[in-house]
């Protein structure tokens, strides 16, 4: 496999080799789009455009010393060419231009400057009511849509799942895990070893892990929280769906509302997404309630942490509640 690099000459010969420049189009700059943690991507800017290239590797980009499916970028481009046959969402993602398989490396139009909402986890932001109704219909498009009803090619993307499987149900309730949570917020590890010890939790966890490596019916994006929502000069876009398979979309929408707990939104502007959501896509509420106190436990007390400014009473709380949801 090429190991594609930001060194300018090496980057041209490959795209010119895949036809992926034009005649006399120059690189001028490459760029960090974002802050991604899976994957190899850049900006290119040429004297012409600018366009994405994303390669996967057989590792975490920001965590070389975590493996992952080399070929997870050949999951999101089957994402991509399911939802372009969706007017609703083709419109509210980057377009696929180039795909090489081999190497397992993308083209995609860039959506331009733009900023993630990760910044709804910092005290005292709220993420505006337009903008949330947007995030939820997305996915209430997705998930009535695509479903294994109208769609033949079913994403299974089974090594991606047994990956993510491993940091949500597993990883956050080993004993020794390797994460010292002290110095993430001191006072945080001796409330998640008290946790740990809760062997009825653990048990359902499990139950939820094996439903989460299941097939089910609908298409989801798989990893459907603010760092995959993007604010651009054209609008909200969603983005990174290489977690995606066909499950319950009591995961998507349990996810989406964790995250909104663990920013501290206010409640009645949850209630109001949910509802949202609900209008269109009726859920199993018990099965949401509970995707949505793992989604809870393993961003608080796992290796996937989040820029949390709530103090640790209100994480504590969290995890409370979340404990309570599972085993009761």
């Amino acid at each position: 496999m090429i190991k594609l690099t930001k060194e300018i000459p090496e980057l041209t010969s490959y795209l010119k080799s895949k036809n992926w420049l034009h005649d006399n189009e120059t690189i001028i700059a490459v760029e960090k789009p974002g802050e991604g943690n899976m994957n190899f991507t850049i900006r290119v800017v040429t004297d012409e455009r600018s366009f994405i290239v994303k390669q996967s590797r057989k590792y975490v980009e920001k965590y070389p010393q975590v493996d992952a499916p080399a070929e997870r970028v050949l999951r999101e481009a089957e994402f991509y060419e399911l939802t372009e046959k969706v007017i609703q969402l083709s419109l509210m993602m980057p377009n696929l231009i180039g795909l090489d398989k081999e190497n397992s490396v993308m083209l995609m139009d860039d959506l331009g400057a733009g900023t993630d909402f990760s910044y709804i986890y910092k005290a005292g932001e709220i993420i505006q009511l337009e903008d949330l109704l947007t995030v939820i219909y997305f996915i209430v498009k997705l998930h009535s849509s695509i479903t294994s009803d109208n769609t033949f090619n079913k994403i299974a993307n089974t090594k991606m799942r047994q990956l993510n499987h491993e940091h949500i149900f597993k990883y956050p309730y080993l004993s020794d895990n390797g994460i010292n949570l002290d110095n993430i917020l001191p006072g945080l590890q001796e409330k998640a070893d008290l946790l740990k010890q809760d062997e009825k939790l653990k048990s359902e966890v499990l139950k939820l892990g094996k439903l989460y490596l299941e097939d089910g019916n609908t298409l989801l994006h798989g990893d459907y929280f603010p760092g995959s929502w993007l604010k651009t000069e054209s609008g909200l876009r969603i983005i990174d769906p290489e977690f995606c398979f066909f499950g319950f979309p009591e995961f998507e929408i349990g996810v989406t509302v964790a995250h909104l707990k663990m920013a501290d939104q206010p409640s009645d502007l949850i209630d109001k997404a949910l509802r949202h959501y609900k209008n269109s896509c009726p859920i199993n509420e018990e099965l949401y309630e509970k995707f949505v106190a793992v989604e809870i436990i393993r961003r608080i007390i796992g290796l996937a942490q989040l820029p949390l400014e709530i103090s640790l009473e209100k994480r504590i709380k969290l995890l409370k509640e979340a404990q309570q949801t599972l085993i009761n």
